[in-house]
């Protein structure tokens, strides 16, 4: 049996039952494969629309990334809308300009309408370094209001200190309508939402094979489903045999995050006073928050290939320290690591491998959002409305370079060129 791993997060979980594993051959609407954010999305926009649902987890809802990342509620996508109107054109970049903060605001609207416990709290900092990243964030201000977000708050110079407690940061720009929550809490309490709609849901049932026809069987160690459409979810976990027309197009990526020992009261909001989430401006950034009980949750690094460092504190608690220096004596209760799923483009891929079987991966760092958005697009589709899913679909959606064995140490060197700009402050 595949359980949670040693996080912040399984430890401070809800109280939840598991679900059973699949034992048998049943039938259905439609079937996904994957129990995080992009799974369980869809599965919910769908019961509720009141599709017969079947949804399918290798180990335990919310395992991987979903249940393991920053929490971090970001609007957009990891390319901003003026890198897509220049790489492809005004309309693509008006239609997915139209959806860029819609994830957040679905987000919201089910913590709210299921009344889940995950310890939501508004506002998120992008925090730049240095005077060019300042501008950057200045000119995306202005970019995002033209596309009607009006929740900005450009951070000068001592407004970034009283909100972040820390010399590295020069300026800021805060999103209310951005945020941070407990990511597992989100994903248990969606997937108990789903229960409510007569959703079924079955943990330890990886998915072996899938036949493709119409309609196409999805099979499992122990059972199977026949379902008339299939949604393939599984993201940075989906493996390279099940489906490796997706895995080519993409690679798994690792981050890691460490958490403090809960600190007193006026430490914890001394360093965060507004309790917003913040991430840096770099190419390879650094992201923080506070937890409901006063953790101060640090993560950062990328790990292309998903290797998992043989020391996390290594690797994550000099970072904490050049930020928070007055934490040095502070103890380090928890880290891991999780990954996330990175494209060539750093754009999502939605599609479809055949007429009855869709896929949602490759969020690429603003999984959070990105995968509710997902949800939502893929319940479109169902009821014949493609124009926003097809705007993702329609996008390239490239392999990488050198294929499934030199797209590490290519991507890696790439990465090494921009952290090293980063450094710099070019």
């Amino acid at each position: 049996m595949t359980e949670h791993v040693a996080s912040y997060y399984a430890t401070s979980a809800n109280p939840h039952a598991a679900y059973p594993s699949l034992k048998e051959a049943i039938r259905c609407d439609i079937c996904i494969v994957g129990g995080g954010f992009s799974g369980l999305s869809s599965t919910l926009h769908l019961v509720e629309a009141g599709y017969d649902v079947v949804l399918l987890e290798a180990a335990c809802i919310g395992w991987g990334a979903s249940g393991r990342n920053g929490g971090q509620v970001v609007n957009s996508y990891s390319r901003d809308i003026d890198v897509i109107e220049a790489r492809y054109d005004r309309n693509t970049a008006t239609l997915l300009g139209s959806m860029m903060f819609e994830g957040a605001e679905i987000i919201r609207q089910r913590i709210k309408r299921y009344a889940i416990a995950c310890d939501y709290r508004p506002g998120a900092i992008a925090a730049a370094l240095t005077a060019k990243q300042f501008n950057a964030l200045r000119e995306k201000e202005k970019l995002w209001q033209c596309y009607g977000h009006q929740q900005l708050e450009l951070l000068g110079s001592e407004s970034i200190k009283q909100a972040i407690a820390s010399e590295r940061y020069v300026g800021g720009l805060l999103d209310r309508n951005g945020g941070h929550l407990h990511p597992l809490n989100l994903a248990l309490g969606e997937a108990a939402a789903i229960q409510q709609h007569g959703g079924r849901i079955f943990e330890q049932s990886a998915v072996t094979h899938i036949d493709y026809a119409e309609p196409a069987t999805v099979h499992t160690a122990q059972g199977s489903v026949i379902a008339n459409v299939v949604i393939v979810a599984g993201n940075a976990y989906l493996g390279d045999k099940l489906e490796p027309r997706l895995s080519r197009l993409s690679m798994p990526c690792g981050s890691q995050i460490i958490a403090t020992e809960p600190l007193p009261h006026d430490v914890a909001r001394a360093l965060l006073p507004e309790n917003y989430c913040v991430e840096d401006c770099n190419y390879l950034l650094d992201y923080f928050r506070l937890t409901a009980d006063n953790r101060l949750l640090y993560g950062g690094g990328v790990m292309y290939g998903a290797h998992e460092p043989a020391d996390i504190d290594a690797k994550i608690l000099p970072k904490m320290l050049k930020t928070f220096p007055q934490l040095k004596n502070v103890r380090i209760d928890y880290r891991w690591s999780g990954n996330f799923l990175l494209t060539l483009s750093r754009m999502p891929q939605f599609g479809r491998l055949e007429n009855n079987v869709y896929y949602l991966q490759g969020d690429s760092g603003h999984g959070v959002t990105l995968t509710h958005l997902a949800g939502r697009l893929i319940a479109e589709v169902l009821r014949g409305d493609v124009e926003r899913f097809d705007a993702f679909a329609k996008l390239p959606h490239l392999p990488f370079f050198g294929g499934r064995h030199l797209r590490i140490p290519f991507t890696a060197l790439g990465a090494a060129y921009y952290a090293l700009r980063d450094r710099l402050g070019f």
